[in-house]
């Protein structure tokens, strides 16, 4: 109780209410597709964590906008989340060791936590001419992978690069750039996006916290409670575009280019994921909200598959 009350005051130094954090909880819950039952023991798990699972966050070829999403979560705010809720042993972004400091560092945390730990890779991994392009402290990511990966608890690949190999990947791909599954051959747990929502990686690590277990996966490796429905069959903009009174006042062919974004090209049809229900920042906006069309970044091969942008297919 003690250590939950000094939860909630940290929280209200941070101008946020109990109501508010409740609220987030709720949310969480309802993204997860657990039952309301389980929002005090979501809520459990950010104010009395009872363990603190070791993670081991990998970096290889990406732009750290994955870590820049992450960094940017709330209810838990990142700070709980690498001092309160998980123990981050590893994380070149956030840590204060640098060059050898930090590579004795990621050594020691593999040997101490083997077989317990949590990795996160972060963007793809080279694989041509034994993966020297792309390297880190004089190894290449294919080795740095091959040798912390299999010792991990579970691997889960955070972004469309370390997922599907991203832009990294994308024709001609002149370094072999693969996923970490394809790259090692191992079965991954994906969080696809560029970036992911944080809320996507969060409920996946509350579902491990509060069931002992990591969430259902669809058959791309996605976890089901995000990445189970389409953009489009979720978007705001359909259902008005499909609004007949809308059709009737506006004309089709308005209501087609000045709602629902498909004839500018949204990729929603062909993406799933929970950008409409979970939104970003804070649950502020997302792209197609703001007048964006989907690209479909969180599909395997979109920047090959998904291109020209902007042209309806």
């Amino acid at each position: 109780m003690e250590k939950e009350n000094a939860f909630y005051a940290k929280l209200e130094q941070k101008g946020v209410s109990r109501r508010n954090f409740m609220r987030y909880c709720t949310f969480l819950t309802a993204t997860m597709g657990l039952s309301s039952s389980f929002v005090p023991k979501v809520a459990e798990v950010f104010a009395a964590p009872k363990q603190r699972p070791p993670v081991i966050w990998l970096h290889f070829a990406e732009c750290t906008g994955c870590s820049e999403a992450f960094l940017r979560s709330e209810y838990p705010h990142v700070d709980d989340l690498i001092l309160d809720i998980l123990s981050v042993e590893y994380h070149e972004t956030i840590m204060a060791a640098a060059g050898h400091q930090a590579e004795e560092q990621l050594k020691s945390a593999v040997k101490q936590h083997k077989g317990k730990f949590i990795c996160i890779v972060e963007g793809a991994i080279s694989t041509k001419d034994n993966g020297v392009y792309g390297m880190v402290g004089g190894r290449t990511f294919l080795e740095i992978a091959k040798e912390v990966c299999p010792q991990a608890a579970a691997v889960i690949s955070i972004g469309t690069c370390s997922a599907y190999g991203g832009v990294q990947a994308a024709k001609p791909n002149p370094g072999g750039y693969k996923s970490v599954s394809e790259a090692l051959g191992i079965k991954t747990l994906n969080i696809p996006g560029c970036p992911p929502n944080p809320v996507n990686l969060i409920g996946t690590v509350v579902n491990y916290l509060l069931l002992g277990k990591l969430p259902a996966l669809d058959d791309l490796g996605r976890p089901s409670f995000a990445y189970g429905k389409s953009i489009h069959d979720q978007c705001p903009r359909r259902s008005h575009f499909e609004n007949d009174a809308f059709v009737t006042e506006f004309g089709s062919e308005e209501a087609a280019l000045g709602y629902c974004l498909y004839k500018m090209g949204c990729r929603g049809p062909d993406t799933f994921n929970n950008c409409p229900t979970a939104k970003f920042n804070a649950g502020t906006s997302w792209p197609v909200e703001a007048g964006h069309p989907c690209i479909g970044c969180s599909q395997p091969n979109f920047w090959d598959e998904m291109t020209p942008f902007y042209k309806e297919q």
